[in-house]
């Protein structure tokens, strides 16, 4: 038997979509912009990087012909050496570009029906949920009330916070409500159980998530948010690939914020590390450990996170970097039969405009040995990726998705 591995880089995209005017994308292009914004020195750094984007090993494995397949254009610091591994790009079917939309389509279930979003004008939240909101949870107030930056809404109203023990409420243009409080004057688990009523009050706004964000600090100086944010998610379409995974009874090890992601259904072990690189150390362990026929999941979320929101396209070439350091580690894990694809849910340009995720393809590099290069190509959705590790696992079909294994091997 064999394993299969899902490696989604949170916001890593390469190219804006045929549909990014729908968004207000055009132009996006997070992987190629990073690396011409490198080329031109609008990247560098001192102490953290400089120079041309060097992600060897990814483009070992490809990237660099997902890139051209995506956009027409191979950015700097990029080539087009014989790949290792099979390589395409993905085109997002479903409505938005948020992370849920991106996960469940990847694992197999697109979302056709629309999200809901709060408007863009403040206060932005209805009055009967706050009013609902402050009811059941015993409190007297919220602020923000608006479309914000986490980071910078916490920043600007993280005092007013210690001083009314109001929590932050804030979305943006996703299909989210954002619930920043402090980790250790509010307390976390207060904050989970605010997050969980709020949960209950979007399900009639067909909101897709709700996220607690726990920061810590004193003052605007030295605010920082911790690693105990929890997604509150509305549960995924029926018929994802872990669902198949559990009705065939095999090992499922989730890892990062994948399980919050898919509303704790089917996801198995959950792991979850302080970042990235504590993210791929779990899937590391877990590698030496998930038996045949197991499937593995992680989500990687500093690119997006630290570094996409907050367009600092330095850092988010760094956290590029300092991962494809790290890919040789994870090839070495991998036993001769094991599939392993690297892709992403969405982009976050951040050389763009805002501060929001941006409408992408995504590039699919998929490794194992055993098969060895395939033509991936152009997929039409990112269920095509779900489909594919269904059919490395011989599992029953997911919902939607078709397996570029089921096409002759050629040479990517």
């Amino acid at each position: 038997m064999t394993r299969a591995i899902l490696l989604v880089l949170d916001s890593v995209g390469c190219g804006a979509a045929a549909d990014a005017a729908d968004y207000g994308d055009v132009g996006a292009d997070t992987l190629g912009h990073i690396a011409e914004a490198c080329a031109a020195g609008r990247a560098d750094r001192e102490g953290l990087r400089q120079g041309l984007l060097r992600l060897p090993h990814l483009d070992a494995l490809g990237l660099g012909g997902a890139l051209r397949l995506s956009t027409g254009r191979v950015p700097p610091g990029f080539s087009l050496p014989p790949a290792t591994a099979s390589w395409g790009f993905g085109i997002e079917r479903s409505n938005g570009k948020d992370t849920p939309s991106g996960h469940w389509e990847l694992a197999g279930t697109p979302v056709d029906i629309p999200w809901g979003y709060f408007p863009t004008k403040n206060p932005c939240f209805p009055p009967a949920f706050v009013a609902t909101l402050l009811a059941e949870a015993g409190l007297t107030g919220i602020l923000g009330n608006c479309h914000a930056s986490g980071t910078n809404i916490i920043d600007d109203l993280g005092e007013a916070h210690l001083r009314t023990g109001w929590p932050i409420c804030y979305t943006s243009v996703d299909s989210v409500l954002q619930i920043a409080a402090h980790e250790e004057v509010f307390g976390l688990d207060r904050l989970y159980d605010l997050c969980r009523i709020a949960r209950r009050l979007c399900d009639p706004l067909r909101i897709g998530r709700v996220i607690a964000r726990p920061f810590v600090g004193v003052s605007q100086a030295d605010f920082r948010r911790t690693p105990h944010r929890k997604d509150f998610a509305v549960p995924p379409p029926p018929g994802t690939l872990f669902e198949r995974a559990a009705e065939a009874n095999r090992s499922i090890v989730s890892i990062g914020k994948t399980g919050d992601i898919f509303a704790h259904r089917h996801t198995g072990t959950e792991l979850k590390g302080a970042d990235n690189d504590g993210n791929l150390d779990h899937l590391l362990d877990a590698l030496d450990t998930v038996a045949d026929g197991g499937l593995m999941v992680a989500n990687l979320v500093d690119f997006d996170s630290d570094h996409g929101h907050r367009r600092d396209a330095a850092g988010y070439a760094a956290c590029l970097e300092r991962f494809d350091d790290r890919v040789p580690e994870l090839l070495a894990r991998l036993r001769r039969d094991d599939l392993l694809v690297i892709t992403a849910d969405h982009g976050n340009d951040p050389t763009f405009r805002g501060t929001d995720h941006t409408r992408e393809h995504v590039p699919i590099l998929a490794h194992c040995t055993a098969r060895g290069p395939m033509s991936i190509g152009r997929r039409d959705s990112f269920a095509d990726v779900g489909a594919s590790l269904a059919a490395h696992l011989g599992l029953a079909p997911t919902a939607t998705g078709s397996s570029w294994l089921a096409r002759p091997a050629s040479r990517a």
